[in-house]
């Protein structure tokens, strides 16, 4: 189940995001309009429902969370923007890298607390 919200996942909500991996949460965020789309087989799901809601491309970021170790990690193919000075899947940028670590923990802050 994708859910796609401004506000923090709530517990009944981080249940259903975990349907497809178990531990594991896919995530999109819009790090300018601060806006995630959470539990997507493949990121570019989440890409498309953010971008029919208005966001653009240039501020979709992929990655994830596990909910076991809570470790944050960066990395999708939607990621790879040479246009955006970004050859890889990982966000490279470290400004942008922060605003999504610092989002995903608002996203899930029930996990950190």
């Amino acid at each position: 189940m994708v859910i796609t919200k401004q506000l923090p996942y709530t517990k009944e909500e981080i249940k259903k995001l975990r349907e497809l991996f178990d531990v594991y949460i896919k995530t999109v965020i819009d790090i300018k309009n601060k806006t995630c789309s959470a539990g997507c087989d493949r990121h570019f799901d989440s890409e498309k429902i953010l971008l029919n809601q208005g966001s653009k491309q240039e501020d979709l970021w992929g990655g994830g969370i596990d909910l076991e170790t809570k470790i944050i990690d960066f990395n999708s193919m939607i990621n790879i923007r040479s246009q955006q000075g970004n050859t890889s899947n990982e966000i490279q940028d470290k400004a942008k890298r922060d605003e999504f670590e610092k989002l995903t923990k608002y996203f899930f802050k029930i996990l950190y607390e």
